[in-house]
């Protein structure tokens, strides 16, 4: 089978919220893009599904945010911890201004059809999913392309820059020999899972309406977070000690769903039905990392393939997004510089390194309020954080938790064309 050979200026591994992001803004100013995509759609299960505000209001300036909000979603207006009967702590995302006062849980598979469909509206883009990525290609000691395995066999992709978006365990990476220390800084893993909506209420008494909160339920020292998906079902993610499910899921299915129901009792009902085997259920090993470095010549790490986090927080897909944005403008000066040296590419790491160490620094104290034990976690913690809803630095926090770093703006792509790129009337097949 012959070998297909393509040629771009920036090749994108990994289409996911931060690949797409950053492919779309790339085309608004004049620069060819391909994207490879190991999967072949996706519409597939993905865990993270929370937008934040800030990622809410640049996806929003890109002309993407009203089209994947008309496929599905639901808005929810706090974001609760709750022991018993007693909440202990709320970020109330209404004392925000509108229209980005909640938050958005939304398929990525919405937010990606969007931005994908958007991509397919340039000249310039090319879309090629199914590919495995092999390997890179170098040329003069820095990198030029890469190669990869898909469904119609081999293809070169040559490109002047390669972005690597391919998550938190990045083929490009690892081709690049760059390395990316675990810090076991949260030292719990997740196990999600899914439950659908009662569809006859009247013969479910005790469970609960669907959410319009994301709540996290106190339960032995092991939370378990709980929101609304899209259309109807409950999203559920149980905090347990790091290898801790090994010992629990040893002693039987059976045993499994009984703990789950103790933790979410609400839900127990919901869970006992639903819950048939191992494979409704999805073990995420929760770490943090950062790559030692994130550019080399010809080579750029965004997303987790640079930075990896804990879902505390909901910050995956801002952190996505934003990225994307700072990068775009760092990308189209070296490109149009013609200096695409890992000095030149250094300087998105140098940007964002300090959002990124504040975000680190703000999920270590969520997940201590979420684990602490004790009367001042049960009892005091409470009282004082109802005084504190009152005060300027609530909103301050809030506002932090919500946006991340606020002068994070989407670049005028007219003020940074490299080459003309026109507009297709229509958009061609994927």
């Amino acid at each position: 089978m012959a070998e297909e050979e393509f040629d771009t200026d920036v090749c994108v591994v990994g289409g996911g919220p931060a690949g797409l992001v950053l492919a779309l803004l790339m085309l608004r100013s004049g620069v060819r893009v391909t994207v490879l995509e190991r999967s072949r759609t996706h519409h597939r299960e993905f865990r993270g599904e929370i937008l934040q505000p800030g990622a809410m209001a640049l996806l929003d300036d890109l002309g993407v945010l009203a089209g994947a909000r008309a496929r599905g979603g639901h808005e929810h207006d706090r974001f609760r911890l709750i022991e018993g009967d007693r909440v202990l702590l709320e970020a109330d995302y209404r004392l925000l201004p509108a229209p980005y006062d909640h938050l958005l849980s939304i398929p990525q598979a919405h937010v990606l059809d969007e931005l994908l469909e958007h991509c397919v509206g340039f000249t310039g883009f090319r879309w090629l999913d199914g590919r495995r990525v092999g390997g890179l290609v170098r040329r003069e000691g820095r990198v030029a392309g890469v190669t990869a395995a898909g469904p119609v066999g081999p293809c070169t992709v040559r490109a002047r820059v390669v972005v690597g978006a391919d998550g938190r365990y990045s083929r490009i990476r690892r081709l690049a020999g760059i390395g990316a220390g675990r810090t076991e800084a949260f030292d719990h893993d997740v196990l999600w899972f899914k439950l659908k909506e009662s569809e006859n209420r009247s013969q479910n008494a005790g469970v609960e309406p669907l959410l319009r909160d994301v709540r996290v339920f106190r339960a032995g020292g092991s939370p378990v977070l709980v929101y609304a998906s899209w259309p109807d079902r409950v999203q559920v993610g149980w905090t347990l000690p790091h290898k801790g499910y090994r010992d629990i899921a040893g002693q039987g299915l059976d045993h499994v769903r009984d703990e789950l129901c103790r933790a979410v009792p609400p839900y127990a009902h919901l869970i006992r039905e639903q819950i048939r085997s191992q494979g409704d259920l999805s073990l995420l090993d929760v770490f943090s990392s950062r790559a030692e470095r994130w550019a080399d010549d010809g080579l750029v790490l965004i997303g987790d393939a640079a930075h990896t986090h804990s879902p505390i927080g909901a910050q995956g897909i801002n952190l996505a997004v934003q990225d994307a944005v700072v990068l775009h403008p760092v990308l189209v000066g070296a490109l149009a510089a013609g200096d695409t040296s890992a000095a030149r590419l250094g300087a998105f790491e140098e940007r964002r390194s300090p959002d990124i160490a504040a975000v680190m620094r703000l999920q270590a104290l969520q997940s201590k309020a979420m684990l602490s034990q004790g009367a001042f976690a049960t009892r005091v913690r409470p009282r004082f954080a109802r005084v504190l809803r009152h005060t300027p630095l609530y909103r301050r926090v809030l506002h932090r938790i919500a946006y991340g770093n606020p002068s994070i703006r989407i670049s005028d792509g007219s003020e940074e064309r490299v080459m003309s790129c026109r507009r297709r009337s229509t958009a061609p097949p994927l």
